[in-house]
């Protein structure tokens, strides 16, 4: 019996595989971006580095990618949808600040605070732009380190491991108190991936005394926990160690148009997120119960209620049940109720927030920013405090955008007059193209992009409201 289950099983596994190996074949073949992979400094040699030996690493791996691929590209691939043709309006050179590179912001003054910014999975500095010049405009030194494998090209993430960035978040952070000083506080901003690094960093700071402690730490969409799919994304890369099967490293293989952020997808990018959220989530676990979480800083997150790349209940479950009544908070952003969307609407969408969040009171405060009325696009702030049992409205004075049903994960960190995913773009700059203002009608086939990437919120009609909270925490800073 025991033999026969070993002989199924096996069958069943070499037929997955098998699988996979046939549907990697398919759709787009590898560019010169899937294929060529800059060389990166690596964790133990980012722990030596400082600011300036980053910076030069950085340079010589965007040259290598001018030199390897953008120089070398057939001619199918000198097309104006193509960041990595020169001649493309995309191309990042032509812009007047290529944002995919690491930055640093300095105030006018003496500061009076030091942030380190750290953007997401299979993007870039450019992320953290909109939020970084509010924190150099209140005084701070503000630190966007690029992290390993991103903003170069796509391939860069099929060797980047969890590890790098990791280091990366600490030589930031290095160059913050560096620059600042060193006795002014000490902020942490992460989105998406880059809010479990800034998470874990807080975490590593509470074990090892040489690290500076983070005063705030702020998470936008934090990975703090990722879909199942994730825990077994490595599976569907073992067809790859075969040179013919080479695309079964990628999940996507799709035309690189955004000039900021990769749409390919490689195995390995999901692979390094379910390590690294498991990693997190077992600190997590053992500094709670060993009580080490007396002396963690206060948390404001902000989080879509609904969220198809992270995990929002793994926001609530593993990290904010935990968390001390130490002044932390959690803003959900709600479901547009009053679009008319209803009938379409899945059941469990509409039912998600409910669901999730725990019964009052609860050891922080927690803020949902929510229709007025069902009857009405305008979106009031409902705020319990930590401890209490009642909660207070306040009208913000804005509203959900016509057709817009709900934020999405990518939504958050961009204002709706962002020049590249705005709905309102600003006019003044110009990046090649408008991805958040397309509203397309036509036939399907004739984009170089599927509509599901141009239909997801692509910036948050509530970003003033966003920002001034977490201003507030620069003013209020210990």
């Amino acid at each position: 019996m025991v033999k026969r289950g070993a002989v199924l099983l096996a069958v069943g596994a070499i037929s997955v595989i098998a699988f996979r190996a046939w549907d990697s074949q398919q759709g787009r073949p590898l560019a010169p971006w899937n294929t060529f992979v800059p060389d990166e400094l690596r964790a133990d040699e980012l722990d030596r580095a400082d600011w300036d030996a980053y910076l030069r690493a950085e340079d010589a791996a965007f040259a290598s990618v001018e030199r390897e691929v953008t120089a070398e590209l057939d001619p199918a691939d000198r097309v104006p949808s193509n960041r990595y043709f020169d001649g493309s309006p995309l191309h990042p050179s032509r812009f007047a600040t290529n944002w995919n590179r690491s930055f640093a912001l300095d105030p006018d003054g003496p500061p009076v605070g030091a942030v380190v910014m750290l953007h997401g999975l299979t993007d870039s500095p450019y992320s953290m732009r909109h939020l970084a010049e509010r924190y150099r405009a209140h005084g701070f030194v503000a630190i966007a380190i690029r992290l390993p494998g991103h903003g170069t090209v796509p391939a860069g993430l099929t060797e980047a491991v969890w590890e790098d960035w990791r280091a990366a978040a600490r030589l930031a952070v290095r160059e913050a108190v560096r620059r600042s000083g060193g006795s002014v506080p000490l902020h942490l901003v992460g989105y998406s991936n880059g809010g479990a690094l800034a998470l874990q960093y807080a975490l590593d700071a509470l074990d090892d005394a040489s690290l500076p402690r983070p005063a705030r730490v702020v998470l936008i969409s934090p990975m703090i926990g990722v879909t199942r799919f994730a825990r077994f994304a490595g599976v569907a890369g073992i067809p790859a160690i075969f040179p013919a099967f080479a695309k079964a490293a990628w999940l996507d293989v799709l035309p690189e148009f955004n000039p900021f952020k990769y749409n390919s997808f490689p195995v390995n990018a999901a692979r390094q997120t379910h390590l690294l959220t498991t990693v997190l989530q077992a600190q997590i676990d053992r500094q709670a119960r060993d009580g080490r979480w007396t002396s963690l800083p206060p948390i404001l997150t902000f989080q879509s209620a609904v969220d198809s790349t992270v995990s929002t209940s793994a926001v609530i479950d593993v990290l904010y049940a935990r968390l001390p009544a130490n002044g932390s908070e959690l803003v959900l952003y709600d479901l547009n109720r009053s679009a008319s969307f209803g009938p379409l609407l899945r059941p469990a969408a509409g039912d998600a927030l409910d669901a999730m969040l725990p019964a009052r009171p609860r050891p922080y405060r927690i803020t949902i920013v929510t229709n007025e009325s069902p009857e009405s696009s305008a979106v009031v702030e409902r705020s319990a405090e930590a401890g209490a049992l009642d909660e207070r409205s306040r009208p913000l004075g804005l509203a959900f955008p016509r057709g817009v049903f709900s934020l999405s994960h990518v939504a958050l960190p961009f204002p709706i007059d962002d020049a590249l995913y705005g709905l309102a773009p600003d006019p003044s700059e110009d990046f090649g193209i408008r991805l958040g203002a397309i509203s397309p009608r036509g036939e399907r086939g004739v984009l170089v992009t599927s509509l599901d990437s141009l239909l997801r919120m692509s910036s948050n009609p509530f970003f003033a409201y966003q920002a001034a909270r977490i201003e507030e925490t620069m003013v209020t800073s210990p």
